[in-house]
């Protein structure tokens, strides 16, 4: 039987570049963790200022090499992961669909296609934002949590 993990990501920014968040959560229901066990995980964090395209690219970026780092090589090398997006934009590059004609998206692209390598397959497949909530709320959070640490700085 094949592994098959599956992983909702997010990115976003306050601003167009501006502060910047990730939200990822890796799931599966067939003990495709190293250990046997279900697996799901969640993750967000602050990023600083970029682009709405580039934190969509971290996320994504940021969830498969946690993958990679909770299954290992050789487990990696057997599993199927299935990642679903919000930004249809980038499944769209991600997926052959359109090119990429900035520098900084290329060097994303040709990050993520390296890291594809290290798993039986990869793909992409976007979703509306409404069942994306999960890694949506992940990345409010980490952005909430660095304007509320900002605000404590401003107070001393």
């Amino acid at each position: 039987m094949e592994d098959e993990i599956i992983m909702f990501t997010d990115g976003g920014s306050r601003g167009n570049p501006g502060p910047s968040g990730i939200g990822v959560w890796i799931s599966a229901q067939n003990g495709s963790a190293s250990d046997g066990k279900t697996l799901d995980k969640k993750y967000k964090a602050y990023i600083g200022e970029k682009t709405n395209n580039e934190a969509e690219y971290e996320a994504l970026i940021f969830g498969i090499k946690k993958i990679k780092s909770i299954l290992g090589k050789v487990k990696s090398k057997k599993t199927k992961i299935k990642c679903f997006l919000d930004s249809e934009l980038v499944v769209k590059q991600l997926n052959h669909e359109y090119k990429l004609k900035e520098k900084r998206i290329q060097n994303y692209f040709i990050e993520i296609w390296n890291l594809t390598l290290d798993f039986r397959s990869v793909s992409f497949d976007h979703i509306p934002r409404e069942k994306n909530k999960i890694a949506d709320s992940l990345v409010n959070q980490a952005l909430d949590a660095r304007k509320n640490q900002m605000s404590l700085r401003g107070m001393e």
